[in-house]
């Protein structure tokens, strides 16, 4: 069965442009996404199957069709999912820590891709998973999964403009100097690991504000911002200025307090893909971060 990628009536303004100009500069549909449509779908005006060459006139309708997508090859396994909202374009799940976003070698099952897909298996839709935001095994927060490839590009393309706000709460040892601050240091992949990155003068451009929101008496409770999504970045970030994450063993901190990096991905902010409308979302610290910020505050 096809499922209807966009809908929309052509406007005024937009009258005299073709098809392919409309939907590519306006809509945000790919050069692939299109190429796609015209060879496996369908573009239709008023009903009509058409060419990208055509040129639209004010009032028509546009649609673009999409032939199914092939079934994901991610095994479904029911697991408890806390959704926070849900459209046709998008997905918000509020991923506890310990759980992989993604099956990898060495966590090839239980993952939050498997219990997304036989959620949507259950419901009879046929998707492939396409995280937007990915977060680390141990961190906690929100996270956005894409319904369609439209969608994903659109929000791909949000986070090359930084367009999308990502805001997350930190706890860190000791007290920073500054109540603000920023961090532009460039990230790569640490010799001879696999996994741990640091800060090297060859590594990708990364940026990370930080504002400090409490300090105790060995801790502070920061909020960061992410403006760009280097693997691992805040963590990386804050060990190079000196103030590692509370629990976070691989860069330095220390896990009496708390078994797992105190990170979380409080709130997100970003316009719709389809509407353009602002949503903003906001998730509570889970209680093993909640019992650490009243520790924090508690030994100021």
């Amino acid at each position: 069965m096809s499922e209807r990628l966009l809908h929309f009536q052509v406007a005024e303004d937009e009258q005299g442009r073709t098809v392919r100009d409309l939907l590519q500069s306006t809509y945000g549909v790919s050069r692939r996404l299109l190429n796609r449509a015209k060879y496996d779908g369908e573009i239709l005006i008023n009903g009509e199957p058409v060419r990208v060459t055509r040129i639209v006139e004010a009032g028509d309708v546009v649609e673009v069709i999409l032939p199914s997508e092939q079934p994901e090859t991610i095994q479904p396994q029911p697991m408890p999912l806390a959704i926070r909202y849900e459209d046709r374009d998008l997905l918000l799940i509020a991923k506890p820590a310990g759980m992989v976003v993604h099956p990898t070698r060495t966590h090839p099952d239980r993952t939050l891709a498997n219990a997304v897909v036989a959620y949507w298996r259950e419901k009879g839709e046929m998707r492939r998973f396409r995280p937007v935001n990915r977060l680390d095994k141990d961190t906690s927060g929100l996270l956005i999964i894409a319904k369609n490839q439209w969608a994903h590009e659109g929000f791909a393309r949000m986070q090359r403009e930084r367009t999308l706000r990502r805001t997350y709460l930190a706890v860190v040892h000791g007290l920073l100097n500054q109540e603000t601050g920023e961090i532009a240091a460039p990230i790569g992949l640490r010799p001879g690991s696999i996994i741990e990155r640091e800060v090297r003068t060859d590594g990708q451009p990364a940026l990370t504000r930080y504002r400090v929101l409490s300090r105790g008496a060995e801790m502070s409770v920061v909020e960061l911002q992410l403006l760009t999504g280097r693997t691992h970045q805040i963590r990386v970030h804050m060990r190079h200025i000196g103030h590692p994450l509370v629990g976070d063993d691989l860069y330095g901190g220390q896990r009496s307090l708390i078994g797992r990096q105190a990170l979380h991905a409080a709130r997100l902010a970003f316009s719709h893909p389809r509407t353009g409308q602002l949503l903003c979302f906001e998730e509570p610290l889970p209680a093993d971060m909640a019992e650490l910020v009243k520790k924090c505050t508690m030994n100021r």
